[in-house]
């Protein structure tokens, strides 16, 4: 197809100039380059703490910072293996949202009444973030945008149906406005975007802006913060927990909170692999466009979605260019995280793809950068807090956000700072995907081959749609394997 001819010469043009990996990420360039704030140099000597976290990830940073609102006193250490933002939360796309997108799988996995409250719980969390960061003199480029969740090709049309149906018939229809094709080419002018809908209380930020004014502000509030300092070992006793670490010295604390996201699939205490996969996701970056984005009337600071399960998701910068990312990346070994999840040429191919049919007039347009990393998918989509096994709820953990954490990991840190002080009535504490175990995916090698059969399927299945070619019966039905058997894993 002449679509496709072209998309293959513009994404091997991009691919010439761009070197995933080989520094970091543009968010986390920009952001140290903006304030590298102080040092936080690995400890020297054994040290003590009455909670010590593991990662300095938004899920560690959000659950120091609200330690400290219920008990200023408290003495907590924040252990990094490489400096604060440097792994997802300094990657991601910046999409600042609530779980009003999650409502059916939230009701799906937990019942009406339970659903919809952890729904609530999070609800205007967007806007709370906005203005903490105000409030502490933190500049993450906070925008009220919404997200705005769009069909870019006929098999997608009305995928937010059945969203619209549930949340009219749980009272909250509400939280968002269903726009038609006009509506959608009003707020970005491109032919690819077709029907959408409009979640109005979600927003955006420089993700590594606001993990590193979170660093900032929990260093003034007398936070210890080691980075460099990767954690070997956690060892729960009557007398506490001991986290022993890769520079020697080592922290004991009466509680520990285990914030590592992907990487806890590797974490060989906790069977965390059991229950969830590793997956890639890779953004592009283009060249500052301010009179372009002008011209598509993509002005309001939106957040885009598309409704692929391999999805593209794209925003504005401050300074007038388009961070594009596309979901679809590889998938992992038995939770290892190497070289190849930031390094990866294919997925940086698949979000440059989507990019160059999605904004075909941008063909003059350079790609100047591209990212990627490591995202967290668990069997049902949804995050999953509780303690670890064997550990009289001395270690405690989070993870699972498969994507979607910038939000939701501020409720997260909220609900692991209850559980750390041991404030089970705490109403966070009691949301329901507190103490629930996610569905165990197969033992390897049948996760990793399955993964990657069902992801090279799902891939060129949502490449056939996009350039409206044909999609052979057995090919559709091999993408919906994984939900037959109870894994949120492809398209319904």
């Amino acid at each position: 197809m002449a679509g496709a001819a072209r998309l293959r010469r513009l994404v091997e043009r991009d691919l010439a100039g761009l070197d995933p990996g080989a520094r970091r990420g543009w968010w986390l360039r920009e952001a140290l380059a903006d304030d590298p704030g102080t040092p936080c140099p690995p400890p020297v000597r054994d040290g003590t703490a009455d909670v010590v976290i593991v990662g300095g990830g938004f899920t560690g940073l959000w659950t120091a910072w609200w330690l400290l609102e219920r008990d200023p006193g408290l003495r907590v250490t924040i252990l990094e293996r490489d400096i604060v933002g440097g792994g997802a939360s300094g990657r991601n796309g910046g999409f600042l949202t609530g779980w009003w997108d999650y409502l059916p799988a939230l009701v799906a996995n937990y019942g009406p009444d339970a659903g919809l409250a952890a729904a609530m719980a999070l609800d205007g969390a967007p806007a709370r973030i906005g203005e903490w960061a105000a409030r502490h003199g933190v500049d993450p480029w906070f925008t009220p945008g919404g997200t705005l969740v769009v069909s870019s090709s006929p098999a997608q049309d009305d995928a937010w149906a059945g969203i619209l149906a549930l949340a009219r018939e749980l009272g909250v229809a509400d939280r968002y406005v269903e726009l038609t094709r006009s509506d959608v080419q009003a707020r970005c002018a491109t032919p690819q975007l077709r029907g959408g809908m409009l979640v109005p209380s979600d927003a955006s930020v420089q993700p590594a802006r606001l993990a590193r004014g979170l660093r900032r502000v929990l260093l003034e509030r007398g936070v210890t913060i080691h980075e460099g300092t990767g954690v070997t070992g956690l060892r729960a006793d009557g007398a506490g927990v001991r986290a022993t670490t890769d520079v020697g010295p080592s922290i004991r604390a009466g509680r520990a909170v285990l914030a590592v996201n992907a990487w806890a699939a590797g974490w060989k205490r906790g069977g965390f692999g059991h229950r969830m996969i590793t997956w890639s996701s890779y953004m592009v970056l283009t060249e500052p466009i301010p009179d372009r984005l002008a011209g598509l009337g993509w002005t309001g600071g939106e957040a885009i979605t598309d409704c692929r399960f391999t999805n593209h998701y794209f925003r504005t910068t401050a300074d007038g260019r388009i961070a594009f990312g596309g979901g679809g990346g590889r998938a992992g070994y038995g939770g290892r995280l190497g070289h190849w999840v930031e390094h990866d040429r294919g997925s940086t191919a698949l979000a440059a793809r989507g990019f160059r049919r999605i904004f075909p007039m941008l063909d003059d347009v350079a790609l100047v950068d591209a990212w990627g990393g490591p995202i967290d998918i668990s069997s049902n989509h949804l995050p999953s807090f509780g303690a670890m096994d064997g550990t009289d709820g001395r270690v405690l953990f989070g993870h699972g956000y498969s994507g979607t954490g910038v939000g939701p990991s501020w409720l997260g840190g909220r609900i692991l700072a209850a559980l750390a002080r041991g404030d089970h009535d705490a109403p966070e504490a009691r949301l329901p995907m507190v103490g629930h175990r996610p569905r165990r995916f197969p033992p390897e090698p049948f996760r990793f081959l399955g993964a990657r059969v069902i992801r090279e399927a799902i891939v060129a299945a949502e490449q056939r749609d996009d350039l409206g070619g044909y999609v052979p019966p057995p090919l559709r039905w091999l993408v919906r394997v994984p939900r037959a058997m109870g894994y949120d894993l492809g398209p319904e």
